[in-house]
């Protein structure tokens, strides 16, 4: 009978191991999504930037975002969104992430794509630190090495292989601005997991683009008034609706998916892979490719992160 029992003990805690393993898999897989809709809005955002300001584009997005969402929300769930319990805790996030977009694009009007991307790659080591500070979660083994490791390539696929733009690199007050963004991102990352009290995963991203849309709207109600909205071309409009259902709706689903299923530091990790993956995107675009010394940038940058998803956590 112990035997019988031990027996069946066994097999629930293996049939829990592999179900967590394969959740595990499952985040690795959404932030591997997350990466490639982040990286295709580049080249979009960067054709409709002189068109629009930053704020207007944003809060635009995030309406379309909000819609697209809420009618997924009454598709999957059937029936009327319940107000949420504790809606600060949305305000918080949407707080964060209206900081996150909207220092992006004021960085990007003052610097290069360059440096900001440099200051993007700080995001990872960024989240660890906060997913130690507000979760406790000490990152093991070949954690930070391998963090360190895909960094290291990411800014190399940057800097295009160019040790002395490397060189030039200063921090003004662009990058500045972007870095105080950065830290806001870090940090959402483990709120979500401290924050989420069994809400649904696209009930809470519903409440979170809502939060931030109103957040971004209050504080662009100017830009927001003199932007002459028929007047936009086309290509604006195909950037919008490309970062309002994938890049705002798609994104922070998939974030907040893998935030509840994997650390921080591994969570966040996947932003390395957006240069690499740009590279990707301009050469199938017929833009040209990359030269082999910024390939091989983006291979160890790719090592890095799968000895990461490799790596014990906890």
């Amino acid at each position: 009978m112990t035997d019988t029992v031990d027996t069946k003990a066994a097999r629930r805690a293996a049939h829990r191991s592999s179900a967590t393993g394969i959740q595990k898999k499952l985040g690795h897989l959404a932030m591997l999504g997350f990466a490639t809709l982040v990286a295709g809005s580049f080249s979009l955002g960067s054709l409709a930037a002189p068109h629009i300001g930053p704020v207007a584009l944003n809060a635009a997005r995030f309406l379309i975002g909000i819609v697209f969402m809420g009618v997924m929300v009454r598709l999957v769930l059937r029936q009327p969104l319940p107000l949420p319990k504790a809606p600060w805790r949305f305000l918080v996030l949407g707080g964060l992430m209206a900081f996150y977009f909207v220092t992006m694009f004021m960085a990007l009007g003052m610097t290069s794509p360059v440096s900001t991307g440099a200051v993007f790659t700080l995001m990872p080591l960024l989240s660890a630190f906060f997913g130690f500070l507000i979760l406790r979660q000490v990152p093991r083994g070949l954690v930070i090495p391998s963090l360190v490791l895909a960094g290291l390539g990411s800014v190399w696929v940057i800097f295009d292989g160019n040790l002395e733009a490397m060189r030039r690199f200063d921090l003004g007050k662009g990058e500045l601005i972007f870095f105080a963004g950065v830290v806001a991102h870090a940090a959402y990352a483990s709120l979500v997991r401290l924050y989420n009290r069994g809400e649904s995963i696209i009930a809470f991203t519903f409440w979170t683009l809502l939060a931030t849309g109103f957040l971004i709207a209050m504080y662009g109600v100017p830009e927001i008034a003199a932007t002459e909205w028929s007047a936009l071309p086309s290509i604006t409009w195909i950037a919008i609706f490309y970062l309002a259902i994938f890049t705002t709706a798609g994104t922070f689903f998939l974030l907040q998916f893998a935030a509840l299923r994997l650390p921080a530091s591994k969570v966040l990790a996947y932003n390395y892979l957006t240069p690499t993956l740009i590279i990707v995107f301009e050469g199938l675009l017929g833009h040209g490719w990359a030269s082999l010394s910024v390939i091989a940038g983006a291979v160890l940058t790719i090592f890095g992160l799968i000895i990461l998803a490799l790596s014990p956590e906890r």
